[in-house]
């Protein structure tokens, strides 16, 4: 567990914890964390799965390097940059994060293909319950994965999904050099401006 190493308020979040130890990290290996979710939320954020950073923190894109949260600050979603341990903050704003498949790895390369497929019918099953306006997948990847749709490209895509609009955008993780933030920046607010 993330061990609170500060405590005063002043003090910015990202300076109030520890980073998991490499002990922490090898036991969050399978481990799934808690969706940040409500009904009727203007845009569902769906990442590929945990990785151990987030495993062992419970927190969504919490491995420093990740573009998550400051390519959601840029693009409007946010007002002030968020800490991944403020995740909940975003269903005050309307969004939230899910993940395709709940099971924490070190790289979404250990995930088989099954699991985005069984992961395809879970978020059906979620999103017929809180009726999201837009699903956003955040790998093209895995969505290529999940919905047997090997063309399908970066964007807005034609069809809906449990009547979610829905858009794929590419996977925020530092590791991804094919999408720097401004361009995650770019993509990200073309999602807020459909998101009414």
């Amino acid at each position: 567990m993330v061990r609170r190493i500060a405590t005063s308020r002043r003090i910015r979040a990202s300076a109030l914890f520890a980073p998991p130890s490499a002990a922490e990290l090898a036991r969050a290996a399978g481990k799934g964390i808690e969706d940040v979710i409500a009904p009727r939320l203007r845009v569902l954020f769906v990442g590929i799965n945990p990785g151990l950073y987030s495993g062992a923190t419970s927190w969504h894109f919490a491995r420093p390097g990740n573009r998550f949260w400051p390519a959601l600050h840029r693009a409007g979603f946010t007002p002030r940059l968020l800490h991944p341990s403020e995740q909940r903050e975003l269903l005050e704003y309307g969004f939230g994060v899910t993940n395709l498949v709940n099971r924490a790895t070190a790289t979404a390369d250990q995930l088989d293909p099954s699991e985005f497929v069984a992961g395809r019918t879970r978020l059906e099953a979620k999103l017929r319950r809180y009726r999201p306006g837009i699903v956003a997948f955040l790998g093209l990847g895995a969505y290529r994965h999940a919905f047997a749709l090997p063309d399908a490209r970066i964007g807005r895509q034609a069809d809906t999904f449990v009547g979610a609009r829905v858009w794929v955008l590419p996977n925020p993780s530092g590791l991804n050099a094919n999408y720097q933030l401004d361009a995650l920046v770019k993509l990200f607010g073309a999602v807020l401006r459909t998101s009414g």
